[in-house]
């Protein structure tokens, strides 16, 4: 009985700090900061990138509703990361993707913007290059309590 006892806290002790550090790749500190160029900083480690149109980035042009603004970033080649920011919101980091290393990166969501604004989809390839472009998005209601 013993034994049972110690693998299954074993067991628990080892989901424990598994949960721990996915939680902690899932909600890294740069969704907390105020600025972008913070924010980039602490997800990707500098805060610039090179403007690149082999990304394809689709945003509206005018969003009726800033509580749903759907967008979606595609790239031909491997990527480590994918994120979108936005210069305007209280929270600029909108939304960051981490993916395998594929031969090609694609990937949608749909964020909260609180007024019109410009907005950045940021690629970090698999050689940590950091490449990106960015579009303006007019917010025709707030989605950030507006």
């Amino acid at each position: 009985m013993q034994r049972r006892t110690l693998l299954k806290a074993g067991l628990a002790l080892w989901v424990s700090a598994l949960t721990q550090r996915v939680w902690a790749a899932v909600r890294p500190e740069a969704f907390a900061k105020k600025d972008m160029n913070e924010a980039m900083r602490e997800l990707f480690g500098s805060d610039g990138y090179t403007e690149d149109s082999s990304i394809q980035f689709k945003a509206p042009e005018i969003a009726e509703n800033g509580a749903v603004v759907p967008l979606s970033a595609s790239y031909k080649g491997a990527a480590q990361q994918i994120a979108f920011f936005v210069e305007q919101n209280p929270q600029p980091l909108a939304a960051m993707f981490t993916l395998g290393a594929a031969g090609s990166a694609k990937v949608s969501t749909r964020i909260k913007m609180g007024k019109s604004s410009i907005v950045h989809a940021v690629l970090q390839t698999t050689e940590g290059q950091l490449i990106g472009t960015a579009k303006e998005v007019k917010v025709t209601i707030g989605g950030c309590g507006g």
